[in-house]
């Protein structure tokens, strides 16, 4: 029998793959069945940090804004602020609320003042007349 000449298409594959491991260490960027296995892993855990990002950044921006608040005395805790703009209808997310209190101090100020400033504030809230101080 004739030899036969297997095609091209594994190899490409295998190409392929190697391309994408070819920044991992060791076997891990040699061996085809090992570059597999570790492909399927590290597209699982950029799946999985994905999700984890968004987390980890809404944990941040909410230290940023409890920091500030508490700090300047603006308000005693950061769930009474975030209730109360909510009861306000003042909705500005935790971003964005994180880079005013970074950014612009006075304009946080300025939101907290706007939170005060209705009527039944001080009964609703159960709190004390706090002092304001600005810088």
């Amino acid at each position: 029998m004739t030899r036969i000449k297997r095609g091209y298409i594994a190899r490409r594959r295998r190409t392929k793959i190697r391309l994408f491991a070819s920044s991992f260490r060791g076997a891990h960027s040699r061996l085809n069945r090992t570059i597999t296995q570790q492909k399927i892993r590290a597209l699982a855990s950029a799946y999985q940090d994905r999700g984890k990002l968004k987390r980890n950044f809404r944990h941040l921006w909410i230290a940023r804004i409890n920091a500030v608040i508490r700090y300047n005395k603006v308000y005693y805790s950061y769930s009474r602020f975030i209730h109360n703009l909510y009861k306000k209808q003042l909705l500005l997310n935790r971003k964005i609320l994180a880079q005013i209190a970074i950014l612009n101090r006075n304009c946080l100020y300025m939101v907290s003042n706007e939170i005060r400033k209705s009527k039944d504030w001080k009964e609703s809230s159960g709190m004390f007349k706090m002092e304001f101080s600005g810088e």
